[in-house]
């Protein structure tokens, strides 16, 4: 008993840690919700206490004022076809490098290692000078293939190095039983690569969807507007909106929200697949 008791205290103490620090995270959302729910004037006086009157009204203003329909429906659109693409590629070319391991595979698995280091501020002009030039600036379709050179080196180093650990005995008998390299990649590789996959989605989800940099750079149309650079409109040299832009930055954050919770179980339940079967 005397042992038990012993056990039980520090446990009790660390969970109680554990619990203050997962709502000292929670206390920005606490200031981005109830503060969403204020008239401009109380977020001014005091921007801590609870809304004294609950203004839904501030949404409605808030999903107009960014154009939320248009906004959403962009980012929707870059961000399921980057992630297809990126998964998709990135998953047959690091497939490629392990199963062939020649010198230039070594060589280009280098080069995408060397391109994680690189700075994203260092090429913005050369960037945007070239998109122009080949007329992919202000398009969606130029948008997603920038996405697509920034994604794919830490998509296909990802990539490469869990698919070492998968046998390669397992592909020799697919192909015994007939199975081309389609095949086998995408009947034997793909389903044993799935936590992997779920995990690259999740970060490039978190990246894309959030990100405001690039759009900011490629694109000018009112129409492409991203959920970011559109809640960027609402601050100006002598105004902020904060009654509008809090509310707008909630509806720009739940979806991710609602599909990295949606996600995270897979990730769980992958890694614990994967340690069970050692």
């Amino acid at each position: 008993m005397e042992q038990e008791t012993r056990y039980r205290i520090p446990t009790l103490i660390i969970e109680i840690v554990l619990i203050l620090i997962g709502l000292l995270f929670l206390v920005p959302f606490y200031f981005l919700i109830s503060n969403s729910l204020k008239t401009f004037g109380e977020i001014l006086s005091d921007a801590a206490a609870l809304p004294n009157t609950i203004q839904w009204a501030n949404y409605k203003s808030g999903w107009e004022a960014i154009n939320f329909p248009s906004a959403f429906k962009n980012s929707l659109i870059i961000t399921v076809v980057s992630n297809v693409l990126l998964v998709l590629l990135s998953s047959m070319t690091a497939y490629q490098m392990v199963r062939h391991n020649t010198k230039f595979n070594k060589a280009l698995l280098a080069l995408f290692v060397a391109a994680m280091v690189i700075p994203f501020q260092s090429i913005m002009l050369p960037l945007t000078d070239v998109t122009s030039r080949i007329g992919l600036s202000d398009s969606l379709v130029g948008l997603i293939i920038a996405y697509l050179g920034f994604g794919a080196p830490l998509s296909v180093f990802l990539f490469h190095g869990s698919m070492k650990s998968i046998p390669l005995e397992i592909e020799q008998a697919a192909r015994v039983d007939g199975s081309g390299t389609y095949g086998v990649f995408f009947r034997i590789v793909y389903p044993m690569m799935r936590p992997m996959y779920v995990t690259i989605i999740i970060l490039n989800t978190l990246w894309i969807w959030n990100d405001y940099l690039l759009p900011s750079l490629m694109l000018t149309s009112e129409s492409l507007q991203t959920i970011p650079i559109a809640t960027y409109m609402l601050f100006g040299q002598y105004t902020k909106q904060w009654d509008l832009a809090l509310p707008a930055l909630v509806l720009g954050i739940a979806p991710v929200i609602i599909f990295f919770l949606a996600m995270q179980k897979y990730i769980v339940s992958g890694i614990a697949a994967g340690a069970v079967k050692g």
